[in-house]
Formats: C-alpha cells, structure tokens, sequence
C-alpha cells in the first residue's frame, strides 16, 4: 500500500507544473520539420530590415505618402518589396498584397478621414476559410511628446520595428521552408494605425469576418527587442505572453498553447503567460480580434522602457537582435503548429452520467473535418495548465472519469501527422454548446 502511494505521488510530481509555473508540453511531439525551420531566423537580417524602416525618419499613419525616401508610404512600398521578393523566393508561394480603406481617425482634431493601409503577405492553405494571423505594426509615432506630429523623426525601432521585422522575417523562412502551405492559411500582416487606436489590425479584422473567415488565433509582436531595463537589469530569457483568460473565447488557451510549444522547442527560453488583455492601461493590434470573440495574444519583452517608447530616443542601438530572433522562433513554432492542425472543436456538451453515481461525466463534442483522433486534457480550477491529457479515439463522445464540477476539461482534436488544436473548454459560459442528451 505504500509502495502504490509513493508511486502515486511520483506521477503526481511528474505531471503537475513545479511550483505552479514550469509548463508540461501538453503531449506535443517536436516537428523535426519546424526545428529545422527555427535555425533559418537570422538577427543580422532582421537587424538590416529594421535599419531602413528607422530611416524613414517617421512612419507616422498621417506621415507623407508619396516620398520615395521618407514617411508612412515610402516604408510600406517597401515592406510590400521586400515580401515580393521573398515570394519570388519560394516560387510564388506568398500572396501579397495592400489591404487598404478609410477611416475616421477620432484622436485627430478634427476627426479627419484617413487612409489605412496595411501590407499583408498569404500563405494559402489548404482551408483557404480557416487562417491564424500573426502580425506587426509598422506605423511609429513621438506619442509622448505630441501624439499628432506626423513630420519630425519618429524611429521607433523597437515600437514597432521590431516586431515588424519578425513577422517579416517569419514570412520568409515559412514561405522558404513550408511553401505548400499547410492546412490553414497564414496572414502575416504588418498593420498601419496602431498608434492612433488600432486602425489597421480593426480594419483587417472586420475584413476577414466579413468575407466569411475562421480565424484561428490573431498574435501580434509588439514591443520584442528591448532586455536592459532602466535600472540596469537584463533578461534575454523570456518573454511575456499576453492573453486574456476567457474561457468562451479561448485566450487562455492560446497562452498555454504558446507556453507549451516554447517548452518543447525553446526550452532556455520561458513563455511568462499574463492572463490578461495587454499591460496597464496599454493595448495592441490583438484586441479588436478578441473584442470579436477570436483567441487573441500580444508578444511583448519581459523589460519595456518608457523613457525611450513613443520618444525619439527609441533607437537601434537599444534593439537586441538576438533577443527579437528568439521572439521570432516562439511564433515560428507556434503559428506552423496551429497552421498545421486541424480546427478545434466548435462546440461541446456535457452530461453527469448516472451509473457512476455521478462521478463521472460524458463529454461530447462538434466533429472536425481532418480530424484523426481526439484528446481530453483536463486540469484543476485553480492549475495553470493541464496535468491529465486522455486519449478519446476518433469518436465525439467519451465517458471520462472526472468530477467535471471540480476541474476544467479542455477537447482538441489531433491531426494524422500529430498536430493539435487549440482546446476547447468543455461547459465553459458563453461557449457554444451541443444539445445535451440526457442519460
């Protein structure tokens, strides 16, 4: 009898996060295909790429947009060349295009009209209505001194340069490494307007729900290459990971689902997951997709500085490259991974099963085209991630042994290659559900 409780404890230990906050890898099986890919990420090219978007002087939205050699417009004409190129690169695989329209830019006095444009680059996949959106913003501004000057130097290398340059990098190993695509589409898209109240990313959102699209999950890279705070401090080690922990929604599954990944590829590097929207008072092209009921997530440094963000002070110089390659090799990880897995579960149901006396519970779920099989990960209310991962089968109703009022259980499904899903929170309020049978 105490040889099986030691034991039990032993598996307890194993499965159970150290001290609440060492991630499991969620049963992920390495992608030798993606680990391949991550060593493609180049700083020295990034660092390049995020020279000449700091000397364009400003990429102010409101900045001029007919220079060759200054302002909003020359740095777009530009992005879009660089993803051209990378297309041709990889055989045409990348589709890329502007995504423009008009709108009322309320912080402006005035309240003038102006025009967005956003430049996004397609990796289509096979699900051409099913599509996971990582993006940047490119737009800078002097925020912090005058929030409407759209002429003076704004370099804003790091707000937004840098996560500019990752997505953009991250366009051209995925479209080098993966050029057919997988089974989800990808948008990488770098969104104009963000400094005047989310524009752009409002603008792209709306578009893609309104031809009809699934959107998987929407990340943005905000603010990711900074690691000596103002006092001296450094961190080059981890990342901050923010999304807001709506069960219906699903954003603090997208958080797990991050901190899982970068368990299992980037191991030295910790996902610090922040289960809410974005920082203070602060906020990101990530959330007019969660304010539309879409898994959303900001990648943001462990040390931000303002006294350099929205200043002309945020400079190259203070844009730790390698720092940025790491970030890119998070969301290289994690945007193949989605990409290349089938759709989660739409919706569930639950019923208390009566043989059991209760004790356990029957688990139904929305069937997934392309799905192979299915999982159960079930967790306690108050652990940060799943500790139990069930293997349902290739069926859409399982009779699991848990006391569903006392955890969460999460369904995903898993494609033939091994890739999963997001999960779906069984019960949570405001999710879509089945109809329940009784039993």
């Amino acid at each position: 009898m105490l040889r099986f409780f030691l034991l039990a404890l032993f598996v307890i230990a194993i499965a159970a996060p150290a001290d609440g906050q060492t991630p499991s890898t969620l049963g992920f099986a390495k992608d030798p295909r993606i680990a391949t890919a991550l060593g493609d990420i180049s700083p020295a090219r990034m660092r390049t790429l995020d020279s000449t978007l700091v000397a364009f002087g400003t990429r102010h939205t409101l900045s001029d947009t007919l220079s060759a050699t200054r302002g909003v417009g020359a740095a777009r004409r530009w992005i879009h060349a660089q993803l051209r190129q990378y297309s041709t690169d990889c055989g045409g695989c990348l589709r890329v295009e502007y995504d423009t329209g008009t709108v009322v830019v309320s912080r402006a006095p005035g309240r003038p009209e102006a025009r967005m444009v956003n430049v996004v680059a397609w990796l289509p996949g096979r699900d051409t209505s099913r599509v996971v959106v990582i993006g940047g913003h490119y737009d800078s501004c002097i925020c912090s001194t005058n929030s409407m000057d759209f002429t003076s130097d704004a370099p804003g290398a790091d707000d937004d340069g840098s996560g500019t340059v990752a997505v953009m990098e991250l366009a051209r190993v995925v479209g080098k490494r993966f050029p057919k695509g997988f089974d989800a589409s990808i948008a990488f898209v770098l969104y104009t307007g963000e400094e005047l109240g989310l524009l752009g990313s409002t603008q792209f959102a709306e578009r893609l729900l309104r031809e009809g699209k699934h959107i998987t999950a929407a990340f943005t890279d905000d603010i990711v290459g900074n690691v000596v705070a103002d006092d001296g401090r450094t961190d080059s080690t981890s990342v901050r990971v923010f999304a807001v922990d709506s069960l219906a929604v699903g954003g603090g599954e997208l958080a797990r689902y991050v901190w899982a990944v970068g368990a299992l590829y980037q191991p030295a590097f910790e996902v610090l997951p922040i289960l809410r929207l974005d920082r203070l008072g602060r906020g990101g092209d990530h959330r007019p997709f969660v304010e539309r009921g879409i898994p959303g997530l900001r990648f943001t440094e462990r040390l931000e500085n303002y006294k350099r963000q929205h200043l002309p002070t945020d400079s190259l110089a203070d844009v730790n490259f390698s720092y940025v390659a790491k970030v890119a090799r998070l969301n290289l990880a994690t945007v193949v991974s989605l990409a290349a897995a089938p759709a989660r579960p739409d919706s569930t149901a639950y019923a208390r099963d009566r043989n059991s006396g209760g004790q356990a519970f029957t688990i139904r779920w929305s069937p997934v085209p392309g799905a192979a099989r299915y999982e159960l990960l079930v967790r306690r209310t108050t652990a940060p991630t799943y500790t139990r991962i069930v293997n349902a089968g290739a069926v859409t109703e399982f009779l699991l042994d848990e006391q569903l009022d006392d955890v969460w259980v999460g369904v995903r499904s898993v494609g033939a290659d091994g890739h999963r899903s997001l999960t779906t929170v069984v019960g949570a309020i405001g999710g879509p559900r089945l109809t329940t049978r009784r039993r």
